[in-house]
Formats: C-alpha cells, sequence, structure tokens
C-alpha cells in the first residue's frame, strides 16, 4: 500500500477525535500512540492476530504495611488479597465531618467494624500513582484499617495526599480534629 492509498477525510479525523474524547484520552497519549510501534499491534487486535489483556492489580492487605523507623503498629485489620477497583471504594465522612469534625480517637470508634482500606493500599497507590483517581486531588484520604504509634508514643493514621506535583503520605495524631477534607478510604461503605 502506498501513501496515497491511505487518505484520511475529514468525517474519518473528526470520527477518531470524537472516539479520543468520548475515552478521556490526552494529547499528550494521542502522541504516544501515534509514535513507534502501537498502531501495528492495534490493527494486529482488529485482525485478530493480537488480543489486549487487562491488568488486574491485586494487594495483599494482610502482610505487615510500611512502618516508618521509629513508629510501631498499634491495630492493623488484614483484609486478605484485595482486587483494586476504585468504584467499589468510597469516600467515607461521618456526619460530624460534614458538618464541621470529629476527633481521631471519636473517628476511630465509629469505624470499628467498618470494611475500611488499610495502610497497605496506601502504600500499593503510592507505587503505582497513576491508578488513583483525580477525584482524591484535594483531599487527605485516610487509611484507618492500620493504626500506628509514632516515636512520641503518639496513635496516628496515615494519609494519602497530593501537593501539586505528585502524591504522598503523611499523618495525623488520633488527638487531631478531622474536617470534611479527611474522608476514610472504604470498601463500597456509604459515604
Amino acid at each position: 500500500m502506498s501513501s496515497k492509498d491511505l487518505m484520511l477525510d475529514v468525517s474519518q479525523a473528526v470520527e477518531l477525535k470524537l472516539a479520543f474524547r468520548r475515552h478521556g484520552w490526552t494529547n499528550a497519549q494521542i502522541k504516544t500512540l501515534s509514535e513507534g510501534d502501537i498502531l501495528g499491534d492495534v490493527l494486529k487486535v482488529i485482525k485478530g492476530q493480537a488480543e489486549i489483556k487487562t491488568i488486574h492489580h491485586l494487594i495483599n492487605c494482610s502482610v505487615t504495611p510500611f512502618i516508618p523507623p521509629g513508629w510501631s503498629i498499634e491495630e492493623h485489620q488484614p483484609n486478605g488479597l484485595w482486587k483494586w477497583d476504585p468504584a467499589k471504594i468510597s469516600l467515607y465522612l461521618s456526619k460530624k465531618q460534614r458538618k464541621g469534625n470529629i476527633s481521631g480517637h471519636d473517628l476511630r470508634k465509629e469505624l470499628q467494624g467498618k470494611p475500611v482500606m488499610n495502610a497497605n493500599v496506601l502504600d500499593y497507590l503510592l507505587a503505582h500513582p497513576e491508578l488513583i483517581p483525580e477525584s482524591w486531588k484535594g483531599q487527605m484520604v485516610f487509611f484507618w484499617g492500620t493504626i500506628y504509634r509514632d516515636s512520641g508514643g503518639n496513635l496516628c493514621v496515615r494519609y494519602l495526599g497530593w501537593h501539586g506535583s505528585g502524591w504522598y503520605w503523611y499523618y495525623y495524631w488520633l488527638a487531631d480534629n478531622f474536617a470534611s477534607s479527611a474522608p476514610a478510604a472504604a470498601s463500597e461503605l456509604g459515604a
């Protein structure tokens, strides 16, 4: 086939543009698709010569999570092997948080027995930041399934936050107040 055989008319270019938009593509992703051999691989899929497989991210929530130097784990809720699915995560706020704030000790009691995510999920997401939902930016998402004791003896819980150029973890003491910008990551728990 010569280059004259393939002529992309305006209506086909518009179809491609709409398809890219419909699936949330960025300009950088479209540029990557245009470079190298990726489109050759896509053509193999269309011709039935190859297939696309979804990568499943499995998180072992029963192992010991990261422990900062000088800290210890006070409580860890092992949750077995968990398949990452952001659609099955809700960001829980207590009634008191929605109206103002709640102490960490009171929030811990309220969350007891609820399916909150532990720090293994936080650690996994930091290693795979492309998985973190955009909607989490601007919030401090707490992982109450793991409670730590810091080097000063204070109980604390770690959270995932965004600082403009990347994701990071930090913590709050349970003696602190938790406001509406500090939801708990929970598995299919009503917000």
